[in-house]
């Protein structure tokens, strides 16, 4: 306890209900925290963070977990503005930022690594393992999803010598070959001085369980600790926390089983259902008022979550107002659903007065997005696809980013071989091979070999223009090594950029290069101002403190908020945010819940949860939307609407489109069968508002106006019903519409 500063409480509890309250001011022993949708688990978690602080507890002493960097950062900024500076010295990290900056001190004890580590995203990661199946002589396409195994085995905490047994099932050849790519895989990763985005938390738990002493060291520290959104946890994540918590128990953990949905990536439910078992005497709190949605929209979500039987029970309730009916759109086809959504996105935005950024596009798989982004690209609707491009996987910057991963870490021969010829120095990769061939025979790192001038010699069929290059290469990157002691991140990297000739090599290319070479220069131009307001926030922190930071963002925390664009994203991407209008799309069996599920009881129930997870993203307004008929791998395949659509009661609901007969009364829809499909049609709207843009008494021949679908035209005639309009586009021509569902402004 830290005896020395005390604070007045009065604002931490300040207008949090009884429930809040009770688990804000439980600071000893474990504690689970069942939060419900939208019932303020992030302020709860902050207010009990600061209540320790204010009870006397050095936050030295406390580590806060949760699952994204930008939660972090605003629990840390609402714990400032509670109790000031002292919450800067709190922990509060993702589960792998947070190994990271312990492995950066205690990973030299395995022998096997130093400090300076370099941590591999998902693309170098796969990178290195193709050449660990090359090198073993295997097919590619064989272990095309190799990468996923062992991602899932250090998950489970299962290493190379023990695979074998989990893959017991398959094939000897294929047992036998996993094992030795996966072997190979780490010695090139040590070799390389790197860990894997998995390694981080699975090598940190190794260290714990071999070396006591470390693990005692940490137990008296983090006396305290909170971990957010535990239902998510994996096993390593699960023991990595028991063994921290082990000593004191004051272990306090918040989730919702409700809202498990990643499975399929090694999430354990069982992490939270069992914590009671876990931790006897634990208290356990339920978090059920919601402070997100409109009643409406809640109460279906509640209907939904019931049908599934793994679950705790709970039943949300919100004082919201009751709120617009759930709208829901069975359309002809996936075209007609996008074009429905982009209509009803026009309307909102300039009948309802929402801003762009206040609506999101949720869909089960990422190929859904591609509709919707013709449909908005035609129609000038901003829009930002979550989960696409990320700016951090952009070639420009993964190649400035390897620059200083060689810098920080010389004997990183991955990041070296994407840059020694880039931009452009006659280092062909027949001769960068053999130098990685040489170096490997030697156990040195490629920049060893570059580096020492006897070295080089010795490696043959390398010509003289060759060895002349690469020493050139070498002299520079320790040119750049010796700048990187003195200088700072951003003007590193600005030194790097020009001194490689990589932007010079930018503006080659002709007018069409110049112009996708200026582009990419104002990516790194945005890549050096993150490096600034890195080094601005952090005084202190090194290159590999930077690198750790760029290796560890998840693209949800690069979304700028304020930007107005229509979010397209996953439903698992979207967890954890909100909107004031959702739209989630493509609800049909097979799809939502998606085919892979239909026979697995455990799976189907993620699916349910997905589903639940997606209606209660929406604050006021929810728009379900299915298509009778979807294109897949070319084939039109007939589609029957989603047994969550038909879970939710009719009275919350506003039925649009095609709405088979009696759907509504069914528990379960029949399993989706193949029907031939039938003749293409146009991608009409469904108008879920037929309200005029213009009152049509405004409207006079010869007034310039706007079609939402059809562009510019003239008016032409008007009377009481009907406006006759000239198109500009000649496709269109001469149309004579119905004045009052017309969908025109004038310009």
């Amino acid at each position: 306890m830290d005896e020395q500063i005390f604070f007045d409480t009065t604002k931490i509890f300040e207008d949090l209900n009884p429930e809040q309250q009770e688990a804000v001011n439980c600071i000893e022993g474990p504690l689970l925290v069942m939060a419900g949708a939208g019932s303020g688990k992030t302020r709860v978690l902050t207010c009990r963070i600061a209540n320790l602080i204010a009870q006397g507890i050095s936050p030295w002493n406390i580590l806060a977990i949760t699952f994204t960097n930008k939660a972090a950062n605003e629990m840390k900024s609402r714990a400032e503005k509670l109790i000031g500076e002292r919450a800067r010295n709190i922990i509060l990290s993702t589960f792998h930022s947070f190994c990271a900056r312990l492995l950066r001190r205690e990973i030299e004890i395995t022998g096997k690594y130093n400090g300076n580590f370099a941590i591999f995203n998902a693309g170098e990661s796969k990178s290195l393992i193709k050449q660990c199946i090359a090198e073993l002589n295997l097919a590619e396409s064989v272990f095309d999803n190799v990468n996923l195994t062992i991602s899932a085995f250090k998950d489970n905490l299962i290493d190379p010598e023990h695979c074998v047994e989990v893959l017991r099932n398959e094939s000897p050849f294929f047992r036998v070959n996993v094992q030795e790519i996966y072997k190979l895989y780490q010695k090139k990763l040590q070799e390389n001085n790197a860990l894997d985005f998995d390694d981080l938390i699975f090598v940190m738990v190794k260290i714990f369980k071999d070396y006591p002493d470390v693990l005692a060291k940490y137990q008296e520290r983090f006396q305290y600790i909170s971990i957010d959104e535990y239902q998510d946890t994996n096993v390593a994540q699960y023991v990595l926390t028991k063994l921290l918590a082990a000593k004191y128990k004051n272990l306090c953990v918040v989730g919702d089983a409700d809202q498990s949905i990643y499975g399929w990536r090694g999430a354990d439910m069982r992490n939270i259902l069992n914590f009671e078992r876990d931790y006897p005497g634990a208290r356990v709190i339920l978090l059920e008022q919601n402070y997100r949605s409109t009643k409406t929209i809640l109460n279906a979500a509640n209907e939904v979550i019931r049908n599934n039987i793994d679950r705790k029970p709970k039943n949300l309730w919100t004082q919201n107002e009751g709120g617009d009916k759930i709208i829901f759109a069975n359309c002809d086809n996936d075209k007609q659903e996008a074009a429905t959504v982009a209509g009803e996105i026009q309307r909102l935005v300039k009948q309802e007065n929402f801003r762009y950024n206040e609506i999101a596009i949720l869909y089960r798989t990422n190929a859904q997005s591609r509709l919707f982004e013709e449909r908005f690209m035609q129609e000038g609707i901003k829009y930002i696809v979550i989960g696409g491009l990320k700016f951090y996987d952009r070639k420009e910057i993964k190649d400035i980013v390897a620059y200083l991963h060689v810098i920080a870490n010389p004997r990183d021969d991955l990041h070296l071989r994407r840059i020694i010829n880039v931009p452009a120095r006659g280092l062909g990769s027949t001769s960068v091979a053999r130098l990685a061939q040489f170096a490997t025979f030697k156990r040195l790192s490629i920049f060893e070999v570059v580096s020492d001038d006897k070295l080089l010699a010795q490696v043959e069929g390398l010509s003289s223009r060759f060895r002349a290059g690469v020493k050139k290469f070498a002299a520079m990157m320790m040119s750049f090594s010796e700048s990187a002691r003195d200088c700072t991140v951003d003007k590193l990297i600005n030194l790097v950029m020009n001194e490689s000739g990589y932007i010079k090599m930018l503006h080659s290319g002709g007018e069409e290069g110049k112009r996708d070479g200026l582009s990419r220069e104002e990516n790194l131009g945005a890549f050096i101002d993150s490096a600034k307001e890195f080094a601005e926030m952090n005084p202190e922190a090194t290159l590999g403190d930077f690198l750790n930071h760029v290796a560890l963002i998840t693209d949800i925390d690069t979304i700028d908020e304020k930007e107005s664009r229509v979010r397209l994203m996953t439903v698992h991407a979207a967890k954890g945010l909100e909107f004031p209008v959702v739209f989630v799309v493509g609800l049909e069996e097979e799809l939502f819940p998606h085919r892979n599920s239909l026979e697995i009881p455990s799976a189907l129930e993620e699916e349910r949860r997905a589903c639940y997870v997606a209606l209660t993203r929406a604050k006021k307004k929810l728009y379900l939307l299915a298509a009778e008929r979807r294109m897949f791998f070319g084939k039109t395949i007939s589609q029957n609407i989603s047994r969550f659509v038909q879970e939710i009661p009719s009275d919350y609901v506003k039925y649009f489109g095609n709405i088979p007969q009696g759907f509504r009364k069914k528990k379960s829809p029949p399993k989706s069968s193949y029907r031939p499909p039938t003749a293409h049609r146009s991608a009409k709207v469904i108008p879920f508002e037929q309200k005029p843009s213009t009152p049509p008494e405004t409207f006079q021949v010869g007034d310039i106006i706007s079609h939402k679908l059809w562009g510019v035209g003239t008016v032409m005639a008007v009377d009481s019903k009907t406006i006759t309009i000239s198109f500009v586009n000649p496709e269109r021509g001469v149309k004579v519409l119905g004045l009052k569902a017309a969908p025109i402004t004038k310009l």
